[in-house]
């Protein structure tokens, strides 16, 4: 399981985690992958592409978890 830092925020919406940990390369390309399903958070399909994600929860996309630390 991989780890991702908050670095301070609060929070990181869903789309973004998916790109600056490099599961997706673009926006465009995490808003997608959202839409259809392939995204889970603490093991629940997640649909909403701005969902914010918090520290403790953890995210699962084509095989990769991250665990998101405050």
């Amino acid at each position: 399981m991989e780890e991702f830092d908050l670095e301070g925020r609060a929070f990181v919406e869903l789309c973004d985690l998916l790109k600056l940990t490099g599961i997706r390369s673009s926006g465009g390309a995490a808003k997608l992958a959202v839409a259809a399903g392939l995204v889970t958070v603490d093991g629940r399909v997640e649909l909403r592409k701005r969902c914010k994600i918090r520290p403790g929860q953890v995210v699962a996309c084509e095989g990769r978890r991250i665990a998101v630390q405050a």
